[in-house]
Parts: structure tokens; C-alpha cells; sequence
């Protein structure tokens, strides 16, 4: 159809009008948008995450405007993104955890707020639901889950103005959250037909003693195997098998994000997983692997999943964007209940750092975005469990807690008087570089700082370096 044929047709569009053209202009287009949203994010102090959904309400309702009221495959590129999202996201997670000595007690208390704090808000947005709206039980918990898991993607690229300690703090909580919740989500799931308490416990330990065994073994071959790798293709070789490996085991109804979990591990603490056995230098299995490789690997992955969490963000929030309706921030029922929820959860953070004594309180408290995993597991529920979904609630519902908990956490910031600053630790001149060939020239780049940050960029004193680092 040509550009006349449809000014004369009233600008009404059909999926017959789409071709590949169009999708690569629409995609690049998205993407573009994404990066200066980004920027404008650190200039404005404005989330990211806002701008996309804003965006994705603006091109659905442009489609609308020019009659083209169906996306065609939409739940399929939802659930192939949520699918490659999660892997993604856990992946990215797993790379920062640092399994030191001199960080256990931040990982442990880090790790028990993340748990409790799933556990009790779960429990009490269930409550709410299953009293407000008469939801069943097991579909509120469910529901439920997905809206108590904090967002690293938010969190992350905002919290870079704190303390060394408490941006270290956060940026474990949210990992452990996104983590924790994933899984929890997907266990509840797979065994929601169980006929008793006890029942599930087992099915859960074999669950888990089944998937454990599986994704050693598996993690500890792809490690090997991939350091082993002189081919420049190698990462998206080791993403089809992890895709490849975490589709069966959902077929066999497993915990596949496990075996994501222990390969992160495994890359960021290959020492740990590959020791020197009886302080032998070379010992077996260390020998087995090479120190260089390892870093190059590593700071390869850094990259990919830096390059991949950003744009299956901006694609995730877009479609999010274009699902929603400005119209739902009209209803007063679908305000009181995102505002109601929303409150729970600070409710809940504020008795847990209370008892937990962690400091300072704010602007911790309010540090608790909700976003891109809770999104993710909501289509989740849409996609591959439809007799879950309670036609009594609202999606608009989402839009507000998102809304409500960004502009806490900005407006949290903005008065501690760091604003929306990304850890300074993101810059990839940080990471290790990969080892060269002796035919290989060495790129003429600026050599880095010995902080470990270019000596381009200017960071704040308070940057130590200690910080894990995670992509924006």
C-alpha cells in the first residue's frame, strides 16, 4: 500500500500494511528513543521506565488513531520476550554476586530482607485481594508474588548517589529480590495441584535436588567448554544452549533459572568453583582453567548482558505502555487498590529495616520500585496460565503501583540530595579486557584509572569502587 493509497483511505491501517521495512523503522526508532530517555532520566531525574511507558501509551495510541486497533502475534512476542527477559535478568543478576569472605555478612542480611520481605508483602497483598476484591487465595498469591519483587532494573541505574554502603546494600537486595521472586513464582506454579501441604514440600525438594544436580553439572561443562573456545563465537553459542537447556527442563516442569543462577555464579567467582585443592598451585580442578580467559569471558558477558537487558527493557515497558490505558488513572477503584498496595510494601520495608536495624532509614525505605520483573510475570500469568486469571482485577491496577513506587524513590532521592545517578562502577573500561593475540594490535584507548573508572569521567568521592558492577 502506498503512501496516497492510504491518505485516501482515511489513514485506517490493517496487519496487511505491516512488512519487515516497517518493523525495522518502528524497532530502530524504539530504540533510539530508549537511549535518550536514559539521558534524559540523568538530567531530569525522571525514571527511565516512566518516559518508555509513556511512549508505548503514545505509539498505541497513534496505531489507534490510524485504525490499526490489533497487534498481530502480540501475546507470542510477549512470551518469547518474557522468556528471553527472565534469562536475561537472572543472568545479569548472578554476574554481580560476589561470593567473598569480607561480603558475607552483606550478602546474608541483604539476601534475609529480600526473602522476608517477598514473603510477608506476598502474604499481605494476598490478604488484601483475596478481602477486597474476592480473589481465591491461590490466585491473589499469585498475583501477589510478582508484585513484591523489587526492580534492580530501576534500582540499579538510580542508586549511584549513595553511600558506598548503601548502594552496595541495594544493589544485593535488589538482585536477591529479582531472584528469590522468580523462583518462587515459578514453584508456586508448578505445583499449584498438590493435594497437601506436605506434598508440596517434597515435590518442591525434589524439585529443586533434581534441578541442583542438573545445573551443577551442566554449569561446570559450559564453564570448561567455553574457556576452552578460541572461536569469537562463543557467546550467543552459550545463550542457545542455556535457552536450549532451560526450555527442557520447563518441558520436565524443573526450576531452569536455577541452572542460570549457578552458571553467574560460576563466571564471577570461577576461583571459588575451580580451587586449588589442598593449596596446590595448579592444583586440580584450578588448572583446569585459564585466569585470563575467565576475565575475558566475563567481561565479554558483562557486555552481552548489558547490551541485552537494555534493550529487552525498552521493548518490555513499550508493549506494557501500549497494553494500558490512560483512562484506568480515572478510575477511583483502580487508584485506592494500586495506592493501597503500594502502601503494604512500604509498610512492610519499614518494619524489616526497622528490626533489622539497617541504616540509614531513608532514603532506603522508599528505594522500592516495582517494574520489569513484576510486568514480565504478569504476562506470564496472561501467556501460560490462563486459568489463573481474575477477571475482577485490573491491570490498570500495575501502572499505578509502577508509577506510585517510581516517584516515591525519585522524589526519595531527589530530597537526600543525590537524584537519579547510575553507579559509577557501570563503566566498561572497568572491566577486565580480554587477552590478545600476539597478531592482534592493542586498541589506542586512554588507559584507565587505577580507580578502575576512566579518568574521562568524573565520579563522585564517595565512589570506591567496591560497588558491584551491574548494567544500567
Amino acid at each position: 500500500m502506498t503512501l496516497l493509497s492510504i491518505l485516501d483511505s482515511g489513514l485506517e491501517l490493517s496487519a496487511e500494511d505491516i512488512n519487515a521495512y516497517g518493523l525495522v523503522i518502528g524497532g530502530s526508532a524504539v530504540v533510539i528513543l530508549s537511549y535518550f530517555a536514559n539521558l534524559l532520566a540523568r538530567r531530569t531525574n525522571i525514571p527511565s521506565v516512566l518516559v518508555l511507558i509513556a511512549m508505548g501509551i503514545a505509539i498505541r495510541q497513534g496505531l489507534h488513531a490510524v485504525g490499526l486497533n490489533h497487534i498481530p502475534f502480540e501475546g507470542l512476542v510477549l512470551e518469547l520476550l518474557g522468556t528471553v527477559g527472565l534469562i536475561f535478568i537472572v543472568l545479569e543478576a548472578a554476574l554481580e554476586l560476589e561470593l567473598r569472605r569480607d561480603k558475607l555478612t552483606l550478602i546474608l542480611r541483604s539476601a534475609a530482607l529480600a526473602l522476608a520481605a517477598l514473603a510477608l508483602s506476598t502474604g499481605a497483598i494476598a490478604a488484601f485481594l483475596h478481602y477486597a476484591i474476592a480473589m481465591p487465595w491461590l490466585n491473589a498469591v499469585v498475583y501477589a508474588i510478582p508484585l513484591s519483587i523489587m526492580s534492580s532494573a530501576i534500582i540499579i541505574p538510580s542508586v549511584g548517589g549513595l553511600s558506598p554502603a548503601s548502594r552496595e546494600f541495594m544493589v544485593y537486595e535488589s538482585t536477591f529480590s529479582d531472584i528469590f521472586g522468580i523462583m518462587a513464582f515459578y514453584l508456586l506454579l508448578g505445583n499449584q495441584e498438590a493435594a497437601s501441604g506436605s506434598e508440596v514440600l517434597t515435590n518442591v525438594a525434589l524439585n529443586l535436588l533434581g534441578t541442583l544436580a542438573i545445573s551443577v553439572v551442566v554449569a561446570y561443562l559450559m564453564v570448561y567448554v567455553l574457556q576452552k573456545i578460541e572461536s569469537g563465537v562463543r557467546l550467543f553459542l552459550s545463550i542457545a544452549v542455556l535457552l536450549l537447556i532451560y526450555a527442557i527442563q520447563k518441558l520436565f516442569h524443573l526450576s531452569p533459572l536455577i541452572l542460570i543462577l549457578i552458571f553467574g555464579l560460576m563466571l564471577n567467582n570461577h576461583k571459588l568453583f575451580f580451587p586449588d585443592w589442598l593449596g596446590i598451585t595448579n592444583g586440580w580442578p584450578g588448572k583446569l582453567l585459564k585466569d585470563e580467559r575467565m576475565k575475558a569471558l566475563h567481561h565479554d558477558f558483562h557486555i552481552l548482558t548489558l547490551e541485552s537487558a537494555f534493550v529487552i527493557r525498552t521493548f518490555f515497558f513499550v508493549l506494557f505502555g501500549m497494553t494500558v490505558s490512560l483512562g484506568v488513572l480515572l478510575d477511583l477503584e483502580v487508584l485506592v487498590q494500586g495506592l493501597v498496595i503500594s502502601v503494604l510494601l512500604y509498610v512492610v520495608r519499614l518494619v524489616l529495616l526497622a528490626v533489622m536495624k539497617q541504616e540509614p532509614l531513608s532514603p532506603l525505605l522508599y528505594i522500592a520500585p516495582r517494574g520489569l520483573i513484576t510486568v514480565l510475570l504478569f504476562f506470564a500469568i496472561e501467556s501460560q496460565y490462563a486459568e489463573l486469571v481474575f477477571d475482577g482485577f485490573d491491570q490498570g491496577v500495575l501502572l499505578v503501583v509502577i508509577l506510585t513506587t517510581s516517584l516515591v524513590m525519585t522524589a526519595a532521592l531527589i530530597s537526600h540530595g543525590s537524584g537519579i545517578q547510575p553507579v559509577a562502577d557501570l563503566d566498561i573500561g572497568a572491566l577486565p579486557n580480554a587477552p590478545r593475540s600476539e597478531e592482534d594490535p592493542a586498541p589506542s584507548v586512554p588507559a584507565p584509572a587505577e580507580d578502575g573508572v576512566n579518568s574521562e569521567e568524573t565520579t563522585s568521592p564517595e565512589d570506591d569502587g567496591s560497588t558491584p558492577a551491574t548494567p544500567a
